[in-house]
């Protein structure tokens, strides 16, 4: 792969550049914003949103679980503890997992003098061995792992974590002790191998970065006050058996992309404003005839941000119809917008759940669905004793690891985003058509305004666009029968979700040439007619554009564009643009177990 990133950016920045492992480096780690470290996000499994958990990923927010959480964790805990002393087959517990699942690992009560030593040493050796081992170069961004462990703590309250291991994984976020983590060795189903990173720091194993300073994760503990973990009960399974590597990515993702797609918006108005463009596909009756809510939303987004410009006044010399990337702009991007909102909803459904195997439901009895009462589920019935302070549940094996439909959503928005960028090609090129521009820049504009345009064109949006539709095309779905076949799906999504984040980066530096390429046309309709207006919000756009790229001779396309593509990345519309019509609704968030 081709980098694309030219600009380093901190984790604080609007838009986070794509996760790229590298190989290590004293200087490869880039830190996060501590900001907002005094501030706390209270963690109760039901309703993080993406905005607490950017503020914790990149701006050093603080964790904490809510009291009910702390609860809901210590009785899943204790039914744990109370199901193998009663005799029950617990998976990845008094059992094996995977091709071990029938494996006895111990029998009776996991705290007896018998037993207790033997699950502490185990526990221990799984932790400081890492799950199933990460492998090759290491994440370079601070972000993305905050994130993970963030989303971690969140979900596990469902899990039977031990209370020491909710208490480190919290501890180690809130004293930024951020294990390093390898970028490869999780096959998607369940991101155990990167999760291993985690557990080995928490026992004192591996390297960390301790306060942004790379170190021995025993070392960094010390330095931090706290202990090493002491794992016991089935921790390394409560820990590792998840999706949180590919959740918070796919959260970041969203977080980005949505100020994509936000100037994106912008940009649309201001190539109309550069064009001379009808609005007519904008109009309400024209929207009305084809009533899919988010391309309804964003033709009245665009055409809102044109109000009051010279778009909506007579002209003889305007054209009945622009050209297709012109006309079916919102189209393409109400069109991404409607996919990165199946992605968040689902993004926000996996934060606040459990994607952990087996489910631990304490709580949950026989009469509760028909199913529990047969002879095959109870097997898997406690009936509660001192272990679990007399809660009953039940524990069962499941599925709940497989990471669709989110996997298929990553995806979806990734093909969404790459209809969407042919557009900005496109239309950066109709420009260069007086057919469609009626006018040359030369033909009302002295040599001297016209050398002062930023240079827009030419190779480099074509070469952007090429390597953008590249990663249109799925990773396949795998399905290679290992672990003695027991374990036979691969979603790839590591793969995935790294594609998708390239594809907003590599977007967003196709939208600067856009962008580069309107503002010039503007500055011609500009001239043309000093009279003109161009709306409030791309006036105040076309004003932060002139601060980073000035009128002047010799600027050209790589230039222009990375100053406009740091403009996108660190500044909101809502600078520009701070209201509009209002976007459909988000789908509500169903509540996991209580």
């Amino acid at each position: 792969m081709r980098a694309i990133r030219i600009m380093a950016l901190a984790c604080s920045s609007l838009l986070a550049t794509p996760v790229v492992a590298q190989a290590p480096a004293a200087d490869a780690f880039i830190a996060c914003a501590h900001d907002a470290a005094a501030q706390t996000v209270s963690l109760s499994g039901h309703d993080l949103t993406i905005e607490q958990l950017v503020l914790i990923a990149r701006h050093g927010a603080a964790i904490a679980l809510t009291p009910a959480a702390r609860q809901r964790s210590a009785d899943a805990y204790g039914l744990l503890l109370e199901a193998a002393a009663e005799g029950l087959s617990v998976y990845w517990f008094n059992r094996g997992s995977g091709s071990q699942r029938e494996t006895t690992i111990f029998s009776g009560d996991p705290t007896s003098a018998a037993n207790m030593p033997g699950i502490k040493a185990r526990q221990l050796a799984n932790f400081a061995r890492g799950e199933t081992g990460s492998y090759g170069p290491e994440v370079d961004h601070e972000d993305a792992i905050r994130a993970m462990m963030a989303i971690r703590a969140n979900a596990m309250s469902y899990e039977a974590a031990s209370p020491a291991l909710t208490q480190m994984l919290i501890d180690m976020v809130n004293h930024d002790v951020i294990p390093v983590v390898h970028a490869q060795g999780s096959l998607g189903e369940g991101d155990l191998a990167l999760m291993g990173d985690i557990g080995r720091a928490m026992v004192g194993k591996g390297d960390v970065h301790y306060r942004g300073v790379r170190m021995p994760a025993a070392q960094a503990l010390q330095a931090a006050g706290l202990q090493p973990l002491e794992p016991f009960g089935a921790d390394d399974a409560a820990l590792v058996s998840t999706n949180a590597w590919f959740t918070a990515n796919a959260a970041l993702l969203v977080a980005d992309s949505r100020n994509l797609l936000e100037w994106t918006d912008l940009a649309t108005a201001m190539a109309l404003l550069g064009m001379n463009s009808s609005v007519t596909p904008l109009s309400a009756p024209v929207q009305a005839n084809r009533p899919y809510p988010w391309l309804n939303w964003d033709a009245a987004r665009v055409l809102d941000m044109v109000r009051g410009s010279y778009l909506l006044e007579a002209d003889p010399k305007r054209i009945i119809q622009d050209p297709e990337s012109l006309r079916a702009s919102t189209q393409r991007v109400g069109s991404a917008w409607a996919a990165w909102a199946a992605m968040r909803d689902s993004v926000m459904i996996a934060m606040n759940s459990s994607d952990h195997n087996p489910a631990v439901r304490p709580g949950v009895q026989p009469g509760d669905s028909w199913e529990l009462a047969t002879p095959q589920l109870m097997q898997f019935h406690v009936q509660g004793g001192a272990l679990s302070h007399g809660q009953g549940g039940y524990i069962l094996s499941d599925a709940n690891w497989d990471p669709y439909p989110l996997s298929n959503q990553v995806e979806g928005f990734t093909i969404a985003l790459a209809n969407m960028g042919v557009v900005l090609a496109q239309r950066i090129e109709r420009f260069t058509n007086p057919f469609f521009t009626v006018v040359r820049p030369g033909d009302v504009m002295t040599p001297a305004q016209a050398a002062a345009l930023p240079y827009a064109g030419g190779y480099l949006p074509s070469d952007l666009w090429i390597e953008l539709s590249g990663l249109i095309n799925p990773v396949s779905p795998q399905g290679q029968p290992i672990v003695n076949t027991v374990e036979d799906l691969q979603a790839e999504t590591r793969l995935k979700v790294a594609r998708a984040r390239q594809a907003v980066d590599l977007t967003t530096h196709l939208l600067a040439q856009d962008i580069v390429t309107s503002t010039n046309w503007i500055e011609v309709r500009k001239v043309q007619n000093p009279a003109r207006n161009f709306g409030a919000a791309p006036t105040a756009a076309l004003a932060a554009v002139r601060v980073a790229v000035p009128l002047k001779p010799g600027t050209g396309p790589g230039a222009a564009g990375m100053a406009v593509y740091g403009l996108i990345t660190t500044t909101p519309v809502t600078r520009f643009y701070p209201g509009g019509p209002v976007a459909p609704a988000a789908a509500p968030v169903p509540v996991a177990q209580r």
